[in-house]
Formats: structure tokens, C-alpha cells, sequence
């Protein structure tokens, strides 16, 4: 069953922020982590020297593994950032400084 109609849920109108260029649909309220899970993308920033996947671990923004670039801001935790409409999200490649 449908999670929204367990709880009977209704969210406002959906809206469109981007990830890696490509369209994603959020709701109002969700966050950049809960609207990237729900498109079915498990992870958005590679770790240091490496280059491993992350994305969220604890989703409460304490463990800082859903780093991810939100409209040119870097080392922004998806799991605390609502999304907004418009919104332009990027993986987050190391620490996101080009001196990486």
C-alpha cells in the first residue's frame, strides 16, 4: 500500500528541482535527500581521494554523507535542506572545492 494513503497525506502540489541536470519531482516538504530517494537515486557525493558513493546514512544531518551542491552552495546536507522549486542539485565530488 501507498504510504500517503496509510497516513491519509496530502501534499501540495508537486514541483520540478534538477539533479545532475536531469528533472526530478518533489513535494512540498520533502528534502533534498527524501526527494532524491523517492526518483531512485541512492547516492550523490564521492568521498575524498577515493571517489566512493555516499548518500544518506544517518538522515538526521549529524554523520555529513549526504553532502551534495544545492544551487552552487557546497557541502550542503540533503537530509536537512528542504527542497525548492527550481532548486539545481549536484553530486558533490570530494569536498566540492575544484582544489581537491
Amino acid at each position: 500500500m501507498n504510504p500517503l494513503e496509510l497516513t491519509r497525506a496530502r501534499p501540495g502540489e508537486a514541483f520540478t528541482v534538477t539533479f545532475d541536470g536531469r528533472p526530478v519531482t518533489a513535494l512540498p516538504g520533502q528534502t533534498v535527500a527524501a526527494a532524491l530517494w523517492a526518483a531512485g537515486v541512492p547516492a550523490w557525493r564521492t568521498t575524498r581521494g577515493t571517489g566512493r558513493p555516499r548518500g544518506v546514512f544517518c538522515g538526521i544531518g549529524v554523520c555529513f554523507d549526504c553532502l551534495v551542491t544545492v544551487n552552487d552552495r557546497t557541502n550542503q546536507r540533503a537530509c536537512l535542506v528542504p527542497a525548492r522549486p527550481g532548486d539545481e542539485i549536484r553530486t558533490q565530488e570530494g569536498t566540492g572545492r575544484d582544489d581537491d
